[in-house]
């Protein structure tokens, strides 16, 4: 990934230079280095900020992920305890009745 970046940048230098006749060789090799270094730093720059990004949003996602969670379990146990007082209740009142 790096070569590539680094084959752009040089591939959009020789273009800059290409468009300005009037530079000498020496000052197209200058720009050439110039840009090759600008452009590489802003791509660092960029890919930095998206590593940055991507692990905000990956402890977002995993925080709200465990509030889920917890939430769907809290629910569940509601649900299996109040299926267990019904069947104990419904249990105990056949009962009765079958006395």
């Amino acid at each position: 990934m790096a070569r590539s970046h680094w084959a752009e940048a040089a591939q959009e230098a020789q273009n800059l230079c290409a468009s300005l006749p009037w530079l000498t060789s020496a000052q197209a090799e200058d720009l050439t280095r110039h840009y090759i270094t600008h452009r590489i730093a802003l791509s660092r720059r960029m890919l930095t900020a998206t590593v940055h990004r991507a692990e905000e949003l990956r402890r977002e996602y995993e925080d709200r992920y465990q509030q889920l969670r917890r939430s769907l379990l809290r629910r569940h146990a509601v649900w299996a305890s109040a299926t267990l007082v019904c069947a104990v209740g419904v249990g105990g009142v056949l009962g009765a009745v079958a006395r």
